[in-house]
């Protein structure tokens, strides 16, 4: 059952990102970042949308770290983006 659950999560995970690749070619916006912030939201989104309410399975355990590393990674984007924003005598590199 756990493991049914599982793949049915990573089905899931998969769906949103062909989807949201699908959307971005479509909008002429397709750029590693844009996956990758696409991706995230996707990740938390169904995270919370197929949390157990009594049991949580060993295999869910690790998702908090994976959001983490998601978040920092998101965190990282919107650095290069603000830098990219700045004019270089603000950034001083």
């Amino acid at each position: 059952m756990a493991t049914e659950r599982r793949m049915q999560f990573v089905h899931w995970q998969l769906v949103w990102m062909l989807g949201s690749i699908l959307v971005l070619v479509v909008f002429d916006a397709l750029s590693l970042e844009s996956v990758f912030i696409c991706s995230l939201i996707g990740l938390l989104i169904i995270t919370e949308l197929t949390a157990p309410f009594a049991v949580e399975p060993s295999w869910r355990k690790r998702l908090p770290w994976l959001v983490i590393a998601g978040l920092v990674g998101f965190a990282v984007v919107i650095g290069r983006w603000l830098l990219a924003l700045l004019p270089p005598e603000m950034v001083g590199l």
